[in-house]
């Protein structure tokens, strides 16, 4: 990396302490930097995380988009993967490729993980923007609308599959559930000391509004601001959607660093 110039992008492949290789794609730039955490089964190929990163670039700012282990090009199987080890994931990335306070962007999951993130690391978060987040989707939506019958091929064979609007059916294992109640963010305090922007589209039919106005209602932070979009669905991806979550994180920049 040291050939490269001050706002060179760089592919490359992190190993982390367990040993997962995590793709990730960094440019460089102005900090505070900002880092795209995606989603379930997502990868940093997606419409946002590229809009984001020519945003980042064109303002002169450092950007960084990745993808979890078991997801996109990174190694590992999905099916083996969970919350902690994603979160990890994240973590260990943003240590190697970012330097000083960081604005998280996560989106669905990736909100998640950014809390996650957030109460592991706070001292190298400046703020956070948050797209239709899901926290603790593996207990309240996953776990919870699952039958007894699917309920018992989760732990008696290790996993059961379900329908996507999106792709193929994904799977569900025993041991991202297990994980996931080791990882929930909405029974204990989460305290957000910095600007955070939650954004979340009414159309939404994979994460409701309720779970925004969950979120809002019990996190605790100085400056927490929630948007609902009408007619924005979980992709919350067209134009105007960018548009917002440009303004959102420009909003989060002004503040951390005014």
């Amino acid at each position: 990396m040291s050939a490269d110039s001050h706002w060179a992008a760089v592919r490359g492949e992190l190993e982390t302490p367990e040993r997962r290789r995590i793709a990730y794609h960094r440019t460089r730039g102005r900090a505070p930097g900002t880092v795209f955490l995606g989603g379930f089964m997502s990868d940093m190929e997606g419409t946002k995380a590229v809009h984001l990163e020519a945003r980042a670039r064109a303002d002169g700012r450092a950007f960084l988009r990745f993808d979890y282990s078991g997801h996109g090009a990174s190694s590992g199987a999905f099916t083996d993967g969970c919350i902690s080890e994603w979160a990890a994931d994240a973590i260990a990335v943003i240590e190697a490729c970012t330097e000083g306070p960081q604005i998280l962007v996560g989106s669905s999951m990736g909100g998640w993980i950014a809390l996650l993130v957030a109460r592991q690391m706070p001292e190298r978060i400046a703020g956070m923007v948050t797209i239709a987040a899901a926290p603790d989707f593996t207990e309240d939506s996953m776990w919870a609308g699952l039958t007894d019958a699917q309920r018992a091929e989760v732990m008696e064979a290790g996993q059961t599959l379900l329908p996507s609007d999106y792709d193929a059916p994904y799977p569900v294992t025993r041991k991202l559930i297990e994980d996931g109640r080791q990882n929930l963010v909405l029974r204990d305090a989460l305290h957000l000391p910095f600007p955070v922007r939650f954004l979340q589209g009414a159309a939404d039919e994979s994460v409701k509004t309720s779970v925004a106005l969950s979120l809002l209602d019990h996190a605790e932070g100085p400056d927490m601001r929630l948007t609902l979009v009408d007619g924005a669905d979980h992709r919350f991806s067209d134009a105007q959607c960018l548009e917002l979550i440009d303004a959102s994180i420009a909003d989060v920049l002004e503040r951390a660093t005014g």
